[in-house]
This record gives C-alpha cells, structure tokens and sequence, in this order.
C-alpha cells in the first residue's frame, strides 16, 4: 500500500439498533483495511443518504445482527490501493460501488463489485442505489406503456426524480407529489406533467378529479395514507409498486396504526374488483442486474437526457455537508423533508467532473 496514505481513517459504527440515526452510530478512528487480493483500496469522495439508512442502524435488515457494524450503502471515489490480483493500473480508477461500510474515508471493496467511471462527479452517486431501483422496478413490476398514467409519489426525492424521467422517456403522462412550490417547480423542470402540492391540496381529491378512470402505475415511497390513497385510485390493471414507506421508518414497528390495518384486510376484494396489484420491490434481490441498470442510468446522465439532481445541503448550511461528521445532519435533512434530489455528504472537496 502507497506510503502517501495515512495510517488512519474515520468511519460511522452502529453501536445500538435505533431508528435514532444520531443515537444508533458512533465515528471511530480505525487503521485502513488490509486488502485481500481481489479487493482495492477505494477513497470515497461522495456518499449517499438513504431514507432506509435508519432502517439499517434498527437492524431491520439483517434481523440478528447483533452491533457493532458499518454503517452506509453507497459511494463514489477513486481507487487508491489495490489487492495483489489486480494490475497497479487500475490505481487511479474512478469509481462507484454500492457495499455495506460506505459511510467511511477509505473503504476495501471487491473489484466484482465496482462500477468504473469517466469521473468522481456526484452527478453519479444518484444512479446507484436511486436510479437502480426506479430503472429495475419499472422493468420488473411497471411494465411501463405509452399509454399509462404514471403517479410518482416523493416525486422530488432521490428515486423520485428518475421515476418521473423514466416514464416521460417511456411516453407516460406522469403526476408526481410533493411538498412545497420550489419542488413543484423542480418537478416541472425534470418533464412532470401534474405536479402536486400535497401541502397545498388534497391527493385523493386531485386523483378523483383530474383522473376519474385511474392511474395504470404507482410509484409508491411513502406509506400511510398516501398509499391507500394510491391503492383507491388505481385504474383497471393497475400496478402499484411499494418500493419504500417512509413515513414509518421512524416508527418502532415500521407501520402505522389500526386504520391501515383495516385498509390491509379490504385490500383483497380492491384488488379483485380492479384486477389490480400491489408488488414490493427490494433492490438487494435484483443483484443480478445491477450492473446494467447502472450503466443505463450513467449513460442517460451523460447524454444530458436526464438530469441527476445533486442535494448537498447548501440551502441551510453554507458549503454544504462535509465529512464524516456531518452524515448525522445530513440524515436529519433528508428527514426534515426539503430536500430535493439525491442528498449527498461530500468527504473529499476536489473532486473531478462529469
């Protein structure tokens, strides 16, 4: 390993099972890792917050995984390091990967495990576990057609903003919610037909006005009752995916309360009647294709025919998140919900462009 490396390093540790981010993680100072030799030494530049990084510090993805372990999922940076297997060459390598550990500086991942690219631009970042999940769920659940009204709840969100843009380029007409009028403006920006303020109006109200016969696909991230809104407005055939359920994350049980579980004992006969679905979709049992979905998604932001929005918090903090000490905020922000686009902590500020 390169002498010009330090000795150490800072990582976020789940010491406690919380959804309490800020309570659940603790920042260590660690020796860097030996590589073995299919691995190499990544510098991560740019990390990725998740709505479902707080599912992780509660250990609701892993069930008896006892703490302490590595918290983060996804990251962009460079190689600096590699196992004896690997060419020297491959030093240098700008990267993406998407691997347990990645709220950390330096980070040994498997080669199999990397996704090359033209720079450390964080224009990236979103493409992975974001973009992935939109490009997979729609290929695997959506079934999108030409004809289909598409509604994309958390419209403004990481994966929000590629679900709009996927079914503009499928030749859907897409409505997306949201929460404020600077997203419904974003939103209007990235090609969304109906953008809706659902601080401002009513979902249902709007769905049952504008859309009496339906919407053929939901893209659904919230839970709650925008989800069994969703599910009454679904037309004939209609597909609605659950890819996420925010609004419990922070919930100890992650649902909500009796009236959804009224809701889910009438979901069959709404279903039959509409001969309508209701699918998960869980990106870690799709691996098998995240290679291509990737690389889709990369080639589609670097022809310019989709944008890949980048939130590093500047609009409450000047400059921005930066460092591993400030993940915990940056979780908050996600949260606090003014976010718009990918939420990204920087770890390392020159970074090269797209």
């Amino acid at each position: 390993m390169s002498s010009t490396l330090p000795s150490t390093m800072k990582k976020l540790v789940v010491r406690a099972l919380t959804a309490n981010f800020k309570e659940a993680i603790e920042m260590q100072t660690v020796h860097l890792p030996k590589l073995k030799p299919t691995e190499v030494l990544v510098k991560n530049h740019f990390v990725g917050i998740n709505a479902s990084d707080i599912n992780f510090t509660a250990g609701k993805y892993n069930p008896g995984l006892p703490p302490p372990f590595d918290a983060g999922f996804e990251a962009v940076g460079e190689v600096v390091a590699v196992g004896s297997d690997i060419p020297e060459s491959y030093t240098g390598t700008s990267v993406a990967h998407l691997s347990n550990g990645a709220f950390s500086e330096y980070q040994a991942v498997s080669q199999a495990r990397l996704f090359p690219l033209k720079s450390t631009d964080p224009s990236y970042l979103p493409c992975l576990v974001s973009g992935m999940t939109a490009n997979l769920a729609f290929r695997n659940s959506g079934y999108l057609k030409p004809t289909d009204k598409v509604l994309v709840t958390a419209a403004a969100g990481g994966t929000g903003q590629f679900a709009v843009q996927l079914a503009k380029l499928a030749g859907c007409h897409v409505i997306g919610t949201c929460s404020t009028d600077e997203k419904v403006k974003f939103l209007k920006s990235i090609g969304c037909d109906h953008p809706i303020n659902i601080k401002a109006e009513n979902l249902n109200t709007v769905l049952k006005k504008h859309y009496p016969q339906g919407v053929d696909v939901v893209y659904e991230s919230v839970g709650g009752e925008t989800y069994e809104t969703c599910v009454n407005r679904l037309a004939p055939k209609g597909r609605l995916i659950v890819i996420g359920y925010i609004s419990g994350y922070q919930e100890p049980m992650g649902v909500a309360n009796s009236k959804s579980a009224r809701a889910a004992a009438a979901l069959p006969v709404k279903l039959l009647m509409k001969s309508a679905s209701v699918k998960g979709f869980f990106l870690f049992h799709y691996v098998d294709q995240w290679k291509q979905a990737f690389q889709e998604m990369a080639k589609l932001v670097e022809s310019q025919q989709m944008k890949s929005a980048v939130d590093r918090g500047e609009s409450i903090k000047q400059g921005g998140f930066n460092g591993i000490e400030e993940i915990k905020d940056a979780v908050d922000y996600l949260y606090s919900k003014k976010s718009r686009g990918k939420v990204v902590v920087c770890l390392n500020k020159s970074p090269s462009k797209l």
